[in-house]
């Protein structure tokens, strides 16, 4: 087998320093600034190493550098580099030529590294073409075509390379604007679809909004809250509709798609990054309240990666307050919340059973994986 992998070296940077997106050269200047760390090859390290053991079992096919050629080298395997790249920061324009050069090899899976932003482009070039199956590594994924985690993806990977019985799903890559999202506005579009291997359980769903009638359950989890606050701590409030009414009901403002500190008497800070979390979490009680992602079931690692692993030990899985309405949950069919915070021993820490406020004075227990 002939398996293509592309990855999006700036995919995820804007993260854990807050700024909810990598596109564009001005957001990607400002994330080097505030001390941002490429992920994207790190999570294509994972999802290469669960392929490890079917090494010379298949070809690799991959750009040269930081698109792919160096974390394949690095586990190990000598792929067949193709294209080139211009020196200095890669485009989207770079990833849609080299995704189009996968559909002339031919490729029978293209495995690629990056967000709905590099979904789109691999939907440009190629369409239905080809299977393809997205690496999570950028800092909104609502798209369906990604696995839901690294580790994931190369397990559906190894399953479709081993010749398992594994079935094609269209399935949907939307993106966001991500200037409106900046500002808290929901502005999406479907771009289209792309063949995917369907595994259940490994591949995520897409995104889906609160409905506007829940609001008066919203409210109900809201209060739940209010009434249990401690004063003397800090509470770190993650993005989402249902986390935005506490802050509402409390009187005090709430960025819909950042995360923002505050204690039971006012606001601490808005709109922060991870840096300026563990700042303000350096000996300072604190609790972390999140909400699913609709759809997706995702806690962290979606649309919240300043919450990351490094805040999370700072604080603990036991000060970890999960809000959702019961519908959220019950969408799910039985399917678990999921994390995917980019450190597997964290992620081990987090899973297990976790009580979930889904109302006034009520609660359920609720698995976690990922």
């Amino acid at each position: 087998m002939r398996i293509g992998l592309i990855v999006n070296p700036i995919a995820g940077i804007g993260g854990r320093v807050g700024l909810k997106g990598s596109d564009g050269e001005n957001i990607q200047q400002r994330a080097y600034a505030l001390g941002a760390e490429p992920q994207s090859n790190l999570r294509a390290a994972s999802a290469l190493e669960v392929l490890m053991h079917l090494h010379g079992t298949f070809e690799l096919f991959t750009p040269p550098g930081p698109m792919g050629e160096n974390v394949a080298c690095q586990y190990g395997f000598n792929p067949e580099v193709i294209g080139k790249l211009p020196l200095g920061t890669t485009s989207a324009e770079d990833t849609r030529c080299l995704a189009k050069a996968m559909l002339d090899i031919p490729v029978e899976l293209l495995l690629f590294a990056g967000g709905d932003g590099t979904a789109r482009d691999i939907y440009i070039a190629v369409g239905t073409k080809l299977p393809v199956l997205g690496i999570p590594a950028g800092v909104k994924i609502h798209s369906a075509v990604f696995a839901t985690s690294p580790r994931n993806a190369g397990e559906i990977a190894t399953a479709y390379l081993l010749g398992k019985r594994i079935a094609l799903r269209e399935s949907e890559v939307i993106d966001l604007d991500e200037d409106s999202y900046r500002d808290g506005i929901f502005t999406t579009r479907l771009s289209g679809y792309l063949d995917v291997p369907y595994l259940p359980h490994l591949l995520q769903n897409r995104k889906v909004p609160t409905p506007a009638a829940e609001s008066i359950r919203v409210q109900a989890i809201a209060a739940d809250v209010i009434e249990n606050l401690q004063a003397g701590w800090f509470y770190v409030i993650g993005p989402g509709t249902t986390t935005r009414e506490i802050t509402k009901q409390l009187g005090f403002p709430k960025t819909l798609v950042g995360v923002d500190v505050y204690t039971k008497e006012g606001v601490v800070a808005l709109d922060v990054s991870e840096s300026r979390l563990l700042a303000l979490l350096e000996n300072q009680p604190a609790k972390i309240i999140v909400t699913p992602i609709g759809g997706q079931g995702f806690i962290f690692g979606r649309g919240n990666q300043q919450i990351s692993p490094k805040v999370i030990r700072a604080i603990g899985r036991e000060n970890i307050i999960v809000v959702s309405l019961s519908e959220k949950l019950n969408a799910l069919q039985g399917e678990p919340l999921l994390v995917d915070t980019g450190e597997p021993e964290v992620d081990e820490i987090l899973a297990g059973y976790m009580p979930i406020v889904t109302g006034y004075r009520e609660k359920v227990v609720y698995r976690v994986a990922f």
